[in-house]
């Protein structure tokens, strides 16, 4: 009886983590193959045995109450490590043959620092399902505490104590205007020179935001924003357009870029960018894992 209940637990789980993730037990139903009513019971029956409510209705979504959230992230892990058991057995007994690894990062590094790691990755080991996770670096490190990912690769400022951070490339950080703005015609542009046209920005859970508060702020300038736009594509195309200057980090210029802007070096004021992987402190990585990282080291020393 301990194994059929043991048994029907794990099965009450997995329907209520993936209820969470989807927002509906229709959905979850769906990715499960199971019926909606079999979800919708065995969440119940989950409900009943812990004696808590786990969801509550907002809207179309179902939303996790209190008692929900603390275990979803108790057992999400679990759940998550049990459906992958096979490859994550591979992966640790040292098998690139075959496996899973997902890896976090914001559109900027995965659309210009990863693929040409990623190309030798897949040509080296074409068994091993890659998977990207689009996100901001702050989702990204959300996702690598939930063991949704293998590691994230990304720009940090500050590093917590549970994470560990190994910078592999930096990039400095650049001015971009539309080509003839007035900027571009002096022989020194400074931080104050900048405050006075309004600039173009990601948004503030970026850190890109974050370090070019505390640029103006320790050199005691003022700027203002006219747009906050997420990704450095948008950013650019709107800079493009005549909206505003902005200033990115170097990862992001194209040759088509230099063509199309004019162009200014900050290194007097702002430090090199460092990316890095992203990685739990104490957690042993997946012997792809190590792999990609050990392609993605070599990548850059040589291109560099």
């Amino acid at each position: 009886m301990k194994h059929l209940t043991t048994c029907n637990l794990l099965k009450e789980l997995r329907a209520f983590c993936i209820t969470r993730q989807e927002g509906s037990m229709s959905k979850a139903s769906e990715v499960l193959y199971a019926s909606q009513p079999t979800i919708s019971l065995q969440i119940k029956t989950l409900e009943q045995e812990l004696g808590v409510k786990l969801f509550e209705r907002r809207g179309p979504r179902l939303k996790l109450t209190t008692e929900g959230e603390i275990l979803y992230d108790l057992v999400s892990p679990l759940v998550q490590g049990i459906d992958h058991i096979k490859e994550s057995f591979a992966a640790h007994y040292g098998d690139l043959t075959t496996g899973e690894l997902t890896i976090a990062a914001e559109e900027s590094t995965i659309l210009y620092t990863l693929p040409g790691p990623i190309r030798k990755f897949i040509e080296l080991h074409p068994g091993i399902r890659l998977k990207l996770a689009n996100v901001t670096g702050h989702d990204g490190r959300e996702m690598l505490l939930a063991d949704e990912v293998d590691f994230a690769v990304s720009s940090m400022l500050d590093v917590p104590d549970n994470l560990d951070y190994a910078p592999f490339v930096s990039y400095p950080s650049v001015l971009i205007m539309p080509k003839g703005h007035p900027l571009s015609k002096l022989d020194k542009v400074t931080l104050a020179d900048i405050g006075q046209y309004g600039m173009i920005l990601p948004p503030s859970q970026f850190s890109s935001w974050r370090l070019v508060k505390m640029v103006f702020a320790l050199n005691g300038a003022s700027y203002h924003i006219v747009l906050e736009a997420g990704g450095w594509e948008v950013v650019k195309r709107y800079v493009g357009i005549g909206l505003g200057i902005s200033i990115v980090t170097n990862i992001c210029i194209t040759e088509e870029d230099q063509e199309r802007f004019d162009i200014v070096n900050l290194d007097d004021y702002f430090p090199a960018r460092k990316y890095g992987v992203v990685s739990r402190s104490g957690k042993a990585l997946s012997a792809p894992a190590q792999r990609f990282i050990e392609i993605l080291n070599d990548h850059y020393k040589n291109n560099n």
